[in-house]
């Protein structure tokens, strides 16, 4: 691949990628990729869930990726194996581009950990 420098190349890179590869045609937006996400931190594989459990599948997500920023900690895995987090401080009120932003970097940031970039 060739540098990817900006957040938004690589948001960019990221969407086209992840959309060829887990998409059939429409193109991937932020709550695409948290389901995504959820699924691959759930660890159960993909499979048919319901409509509560995708709800809660891109919490896992959000929580995941705001974890680093100090906005939530893994507290403990249920019977089901499903994780669960505690808050360790408020989100900031912030207007829906900005946290629009923040996720798009947390998101980012969560692949770059993958090496998804390299």
């Amino acid at each position: 691949m060739n540098k990817v420098i900006n957040l938004k190349e690589k948001w960019d890179y990221l969407v086209n990628k992840l959309t060829i590869d887990f998409s059939e045609g429409d193109e991937l937006n932020v709550d695409g990729i948290l389901y995504l996400i959820g699924v691959q931190e759930l660890g159960q594989g993909h499979r048919d869930f319901k409509k509560d459990e995708k709800m809660n599948l891109m919490h896992i997500a959000i929580c995941k990726l705001l974890e680093p920023y100090g906005y939530y900690e893994f507290d403990f895995f249920d019977e089901d194996s499903w994780p669960h987090y505690k808050i360790i401080t408020e989100l900031p009120n912030l207007k829906p581009g900005e946290q629009t932003v923040l996720m798009k970097d947390a998101i980012v940031s969560y692949f770059e950990a993958l090496d998804f970039f390299s």
